[in-house]
C-alpha cells in the first residue's frame, strides 16, 4: 500500500514540528510497533448503534453495524455513511426484534402469535413488554429473509444476526409442538416431564435455529450474487457456549460450524455474562475476570482452525443500568484484559450501544447519577482505537522473572497444553427437572451437585477455576470438534473429560480422543457415572444388549479398560488415562477439595513432560504490549511488579512509568517502551483515529485524525527531539508534557471530533 493510499483520508489535521527534522516514509508500515494507522478495508474493530447518527458517540471503529430491519433502518444508511466514514453492515435479532406486523397478519394475513416461546404456566416468554421470544418456524425465517433483502438491496454486504435463544425452560407453545411432531414424528412430550423429555426439548430447539440461520444466509447470500453480483457476509452474534448454559439457555453455537453460509461470529462476553457468579472454596460470589478468561477461551476454540472469523465483544456499560461508575470500570477492564490475554482473535467489538456510555447516566433512576467521568471517557475512546493494533506475532505466557530480565530456568512461561472439553449438549442439562432429579439432598455428596451448583454450572468451572485460580492459563476445547476438524486436539497434552453435566453427540468422538492418548496425551477423566441424563435416549443406550450406564463407559471400553474402571492411572498406547470417580462440583467446595484436582492434572501434566506451574498471575506479551491480571483466592496475596519503562493505557495522563505495580483482583495493559519498534515520529497511543501521519516541508509533522465529540483526546507521540509550543486550533494548549528519556510527547485537548493541532 502506497503512502498516498494510505492517508487519502483526511478529516482534520494535527500539525506537529520541534527542532529537529522527522523521518517518515513507508516503513511506518505493519511490521512496525506500535501502528496505529489502519485501514478500515480490515475491520478490525466494529460497534453496533441504533437510532439515527450522533458525533458523540462516533467512536470510529472500522465497521457500524447499524441496529434493525425496518424502512427506518433502510432510510437511515446514507447518513451513517456520509458521517462516520465506516463501513455500514446491518444487525438484527434473530430470536426476538420489532417484528409486530409479522405477529399481528401484516405481513402474510396470519397471526403468528403462536410463535412465541412459552413456559410451563402457560405465560410466554418476552424479551421486553411487546416483543416475545420465538421460535423459528419457516414462516418466520421467510419473513426475516423478505426483511433483510431490502437491506441488501440499500447496498448492504455484511448482516450480523443476533442472539439465536431458546429458553431451555420454554418449549409449551403451539409453534414448538408443531416442531416436535416433525423432528421426532410422535406427539409432544412436556419438557419438563422428565431429564429424557428435556434433553430432547433442547436438542430440538438447537435444531430449529442451527435451520433458520441455514435458511436465512443462503436464501440471502443467493439473493445478492443472482441479483448484484455482490459477495454477502453473514456473522452470527452469540453469547458463548459456557454462558447460554448457565442462564439456562439453548443456542447452535458449535454446530454453526457444519452451516457454510456463515462467515464468523461476534464473542458477546461482556460484564452481563462474565459477573454470573459462582463457588469456589465453598464461596459464592461474581469472579469476573476468571469467567471472562473461560468466556473468551470457548470461542477462540470455537472456530480455532477454521477460516470463520471472530469478533470479542466488551461493554463498558452492560445492561443492567443500575450499576455506578467504579462497577462498570471494574467489571469492563477484567472482560477487556481476559479478551487481550485469548490472542486468537484480533477482531472486536468495541462497545455494543456507544450511546448509553457517552449519553447515559448512571446508576439510573439515582438522584447521584451521572454522566461518564472524563477521565474515563479518555481511556475508553483510546482502548477503542489501541484495540485495532492487537495483530501481533509475538504473542507469549511470561513469568515476573522473565518480564524483569532475569535468569531463571525454572521460573519460565506459563503451563500450557492443558484444556477442558465443553460441549453444546451442556445447554441440553438446565431446566426443570434437572434440580428436581439431579440434584444432591445434602451438600456434602461427592458424586452428586447441590441444586445450586447445578444453577451455577459449577461441574465445568470446578474443572477449571482450580487452575484459573493458580495462574494456569487452561484452554476450552469444543468437544465436538474433535471428530469435526482433523487435529483439532493436537495442540494439547492434557484433556480434562467429563460427561456429568453434558453428553457426546457422536460415537465417532470417542475413536478421535481414544487415538489423541495413544499417541501421547494424558487424559484426566472426572466422571461420577451417576448423572440422571445418563438414562436420557441417545447413542449410548439405545441398543438394550449394549447399552452403556453413561458414555464415558464407551470410551473408557474403546481404550482397553472396564466400563466401571476404578480410579487409577492407566496406560493406553504411548499415553496415560486418569480415571476420578467423582463429580466435578466437588472441586470448588473447599481449598483442599481444589488441591486435590490441581494434584491430579499436576500429576497427568508431569506424565506427558508439562512442568506444572502455579502462580497468582497471568503475564501475556503480545508485541509491544504487557496483560497483566493477578488473582485474588490465589497461592499468594502478592502483587506483581514488572520493572521497565511503560505507559499504563489505562491511565488518562499517559505517564511513563518505571515500575508497575499490579496486585490482586487488579489489571493492566501496558505499552512497554522498551518493545516500541516504531520510529519517530510515532503514534504511541490515542483516543482519536490516526487517519495519516507525514512530514511538512517546513519539518513539521502532520496528523490525520478523527474523534467522537465532546470528549478529552489524549494522545502521546514518539519524536526525535522536544518541540516548542503546542497550538489547538490556534489556541495554546495548557496541557502538555515531555519525558527526554523515553523521547515522548503527551498533550490533550477537547475533541469537536476533528481538530488541527500545530506543534511548534
Amino acid at each position: 500500500m502506497s503512502l498516498k493510499q494510505l492517508f487519502s483520508f483526511v478529516a482534520s489535521t494535527i500539525l506537529v514540528s520541534a527542532t529537529g527534522v522527522f523521518a517518515f516514509g513507508a516503513e511506518n508500515d505493519a511490521q512496525f510497533a506500535p501502528n496505529l494507522i489502519t485501514d478500515r478495508a480490515l475491520e478490525r474493530t466494529s460497534y453496533q448503534q441504533a437510532g439515527k447518527y450522533d458525533p458523540r458517540f462516533d467512536v470510529k471503529a472500522d465497521v457500524v453495524m447499524v441496529y434493525g430491519a425496518s424502512d427506518a433502518v433502510v432510510e437511515s444508511l446514507p447518513e451513517w455513511r456520509e458521517k462516520s466514514g465506516s463501513k455500514i453492515a446491518i444487525m438484527t435479532g434473530v430470536a426476538w426484534g420489532g417484528y409486530g406486523e409479522y405477529l399481528d397478519g401484516k405481513f402474510d394475513g396470519v397471526d403468528h402469535w403462536d410463535d412465541a416461546q412459552v413456559k410451563a404456566d402457560g405465560s410466554r416468554m418476552m424479551h421486553d413488554a411487546a416483543t416475545p421470544y420465538l421460535s423459528p418456524s419457516v414462516s418466520f425465517t421467510n419473513y426475516l429473509t423478505f426483511r433483510l433483502r431490502k437491506l441488501v438491496d440499500a447496498g448492504v454486504d455484511e448482516i450480523y444476526l443476533e442472539e439465536p435463544e431458546f429458553w431451555a425452560f420454554t418449549g409449551f407453545g403451539d409453534s414448538f409442538k408443531r416442531e416436535w411432531r416433525i423432528y421426532y414424528n410422535e406427539d409432544w412430550i412436556r419438557p419438563d416431564s422428565s431429564l429424557d423429555a428435556q434433553y430432547r426439548a433442547s436438542k430440538l430447539k438447537q435444531s430449529l435455529y442451527r435451520r433458520a440461520l441455514d435458511r436465512v444466509a443462503s436464501e440471502l447470500k443467493e439473493y445478492s450474487i443472482k441479483t448484484y453480483d455482490r459477495p454477502l457476509k453473514i456473522y452470527v452474534a452469540t453469547h458463548s457456549l459456557l454462558s447460554y448454559a448457565q442462564i439456562q439457555m439453548v443456542s447452535p453455537e458449535a454446530s454453526l460450524l457444519d452451516l457454510s453460509g456463515v462467515d464468523g461470529f461476534i464473542a458477546q462476553i461482556w460484564t452481563g455474562t462474565s459477573r454470573f457468579g459462582n463457588f469456589y472454596n465453598g464461596v459464592f460470589a461474581e469472579r469476573t475476570f476468571e469467567m471472562g478468561l473461560l468466556e473468551y477461551g470457548v470461542m477462540q476454540e470455537l472456530a480455532r482452525g477454521t477460516n470463520k472469523r471472530v469478533y470479542y465483544l466488551n461493554d463498558p456499560v452492560e445492561d443492567n443500568p443500575r450499576y455506578d461508575w467504579n462497577d462498570y470500570k471494574t467489571n469492563y477492564l477484567c472482560t477487556l484484559v481476559a479478551s487481550l490475554m485469548r490472542s486468537g482473535s484480533h477482531y472486536y467489538e468495541v462497545a455494543p450501544w456507544p450511546s448509553r456510555v457517552f449519553l447515559g447516566s448512571y446508576p439510573a433512576g439515582s438522584p447521584d447519577a451521572t454522566r461518564i467521568p472524563q477521565d474515563y471517557a479518555s481511556t475508553l475512546t483510546l482502548v477503542f482505537q489501541q484495540l485495532r493494533d492487537m495483530d501481533q506475532a509475538d504473542v507469549a505466557w511470561l513469568s515476573a522473572e522473565e518480564a524483569n530480565g532475569e535468569d531463571s530456568p525454572v521460573q519460565t512461561g506459563a503451563t500450557e497444553g492443558i484444556g477442558v472439553f465443553l460441549a453444546d449438549s451442556a445447554m441440553f442439562q438446565r431446566a426443570n427437572p434437572t434440580a428436581r432429579d439431579c440434584a444432591a439432598p445434602e451438600p456434602n455428596d461427592p458424586l452428586r451437585p447441590t441444586a445450586n451448583e447445578l444453577n451455577s454450572l459449577n461441574d465445568f468451572l470446578g474443572l477449571t477455576t482450580p487452575l484459573v485460580k493458580r495462574g494456569v492459563p487452561v484452554d476450552v476445547p469444543v468437544l465436538d470438534n474433535a471428530m469435526r476438524f482433523p487435529h483439532y486436539l493436537d495442540p494439547y497434552k492434557v484433556l480434562v473429560l467429563s460427561y456429568d453435566f453434558q453428553k457426546p453427540f457422536s460415537s465417532g468422538l470417542h475413536p478421535v480422543i481414544a487415538d489423541w492418548v495413544a499417541r501421547g496425551g494424558a487424559l484426566v477423566i472426572v466422571d461420577s457415572r451417576k448423572d440422571g441424563y445418563n438414562a436420557a435416549r441417545d447413542w449410548w443406550n439405545s441398543h438394550e444388549e449394549n447399552a452403556y450406564v453413561s458414555p464415558i463407559d464407551h470410551l473408557l471400553e474403546l481404550m482397553g479398560l472396564a466400563r466401571d474402571q476404578a480410579p487409577g492411572k492407566y496406560q493406553y498406547g504411548s499415553g496415560w488415562v486418569f480415571v476420578e470417580r467423582k463429580r466435578p462440583a466437588y472441586y470448588c467446595r473447599s481449598e483442599a477439595n481444589a488441591d486435590e484436582y490441581r494434584k491430579l492434572v499436576a500429576d497427568a501434566a508431569k506424565t506427558v513432560g508439562i512442568d506444572f506451574k502455579e502462580r497468582n498471575y497471568f503475564l501475556k506479551r503480545r508485541g509491544p504490549y504487557l496483560l497483566a491480571s493477578v488473582m485474588n483466592e490465589s497461592i499468594s496475596n502478592d502483587p506483581l511488579t514488572i520493572n521497565g519503562r511503560f505507559v499504563n493505557l489505562f491511565d488518562p495522563k499517559l505517564e511513563i512509568q518505571r515500575r508497575a505495580t499490579i496486585r490482586p483482583n487488579e489489571r493492566a495493559w501496558l505499552l512497554d517502551l522498551d518493545r516500541v519498534t516504531a520510529p519517530s515520529p510515532a503514534v504511541l497511543a490515542s483516543s482519536c483515529r490516526i487517519e495519516s501521519i507525514s512530514n511538512r516541508a517546513d519539518g513539521a509533522v502532520v496528523l490525520d485524525v478523527t474523534s467522537a465529540s465532546d470528549i478529552v483526546a489524549i494522545t502521546l507521540l514518539k519524536l526525535d527531539a522536544q518541540p516548542q509550543d503546542v497550538f489547538v486550533d490556534g489556541v495554546k494548549a495548557e496541557n502538555v508534557r515531555w519525558d527526554e528519556e523515553t523521547h515522548t510527547l503527551f498533550f490533550s485537548f477537547q475533541s469537536s471530533g476533528k481538530g488541527t493541532i500545530v506543534v511548534k
